[in-house]
């Protein structure tokens, strides 16, 4: 088939001319935006490969008229039924894409007079040309759209595999991993988008913050003693559990945290220290290593990093990981000195 490039000012003069965009503008053009936005009109692939063909028969200086018969229409389809055709054709007339100039015969042809006027019978393409800038700016808006879906549903997605690194059991992974294997329009995408994110939010927030307490003026005493009291029974509480495990035992077996020590590490004291030493280095900002240490004890925050450390690559975001296991839903979970006992037996195991 071949397809010849008509520009819209070299149409001939037997349309009735309308506002068009700028004279590079070809039917082409037109065609391509007309096939991306088909879904507008509720237009099907086989009209647009009719349309592709009456395109096709058209020629630079002649004017915007199709002269060519159905058989020739549909052999350049492709050699649909002529019922077809016109089932085709009697679309695009209602939708005000092409105009009949039917002779008495039915027969398709141009006459001109002596003085160079002209009559076209046949299947006339200049309401077509003259939807150009309607056309083309519906197919932007559409591939506007398109891209934006794609752009929020890839946010989605990385959202999703955050939020399985750090939470696999959470039920709201398997609920959005359904909604996507839909076809969602860009609103349904961006609620999606907020409900991850709100997950997420989840995922590094405590579940539950502290209250604030205010402190009587005539009562200052009373209530520091009932703080602090407060801070050694929680201290108390995160080292149960903890009883069994020995700094030389930590120390042993997470070798990669040891190792960036210039000095043994004998105690607890020590490891603490060399814990909130590391943090920083592992994208872990101060501050928070220290709410992890008033929230789980310092022993267990300690063993965190190095526990942490000791896996290495095995954890993408050492930040998140941190936050989800002590301050996060995963606080309860973790358990240090099952993780210590893990690590020991694979070391044995490599060794």
């Amino acid at each position: 088939m071949a397809f010849t490039k008509l520009s819209i000012e070299a149409a001939g003069a037997d349309a009735t001319r309308g506002s068009f965009p700028p004279s590079e503008t070809d039917v082409w053009t037109i065609f391509r935006a007309l096939r991306d936005a088909r879904s507008v009109f509720g237009l099907r692939p086989g009209h647009i490969q009719t349309l592709q063909a009456m395109l096709s028969f058209l020629k630079p200086g002649h004017g915007e008229t199709v002269f060519a018969s159905n058989n020739s229409l549909c052999q350049r389809v492709g050699g649909i039924d002529e019922r077809t055709l016109r089932r085709h054709i009697n679309r695009f007339v209602e939708l005000g894409f092409i105009k009949r100039n039917d002779s008495s015969n039915r027969k398709r042809y141009r006459v001109r007079s002596s003085g160079g006027e002209c009559i076209s019978y046949g299947l006339s393409l200049t309401p077509l040309l003259q939807r150009a800038s309607e056309l083309i700016a519906i197919a932007q808006e559409m591939e506007n759209n398109r891209r934006d879906r794609i752009f929020v549903r890839k946010q989605i997605l990385t959202k999703l595999a955050h939020l399985e690194e750090h939470d696999p059991s959470n039920a709201f992974i398997n609920h959005a991993r359904k909604a996507l294997r839909r076809k969602l329009s860009l609103p349904e995408y961006h609620a999606l988008l907020a409900n991850t994110d709100a997950e997420c939010q989840s995922l590094s927030t405590p579940d539950d913050p502290p209250e604030t307490m205010e402190l009587p003026a005539n009562d200052g005493q009373t209530v520091r003693h009932q703080s602090k009291s407060e801070e050694e029974k929680k201290d108390l509480d995160s080292n149960i559990g903890l009883e069994a495990l020995k700094p030389d035992l930590l120390t042993s077996v997470c070798d990669q945290a040891t190792s960036f020590s210039t000095e043994r590490l004998r105690n607890w004291l020590d490891i603490e220290n060399h814990a909130r030493t590391l943090a920083p280095m592992m994208g872990i900002h101060p501050k928070t290593f220290e709410k992890a240490k008033n929230a789980v004890g310092a022993q267990k925050a300690s063993c965190a990093i190095f526990i942490m450390l000791q896996l290495g690559k095995r954890i993408r975001d050492f930040g998140a990981y941190f936050h989800s296991i002590t301050l996060g839903q995963r606080q309860n979970q973790f358990d240090p000195l099952a993780l210590i006992k893990r690590l020991s037996e694979n070391n044995e195991r490599t060794v």
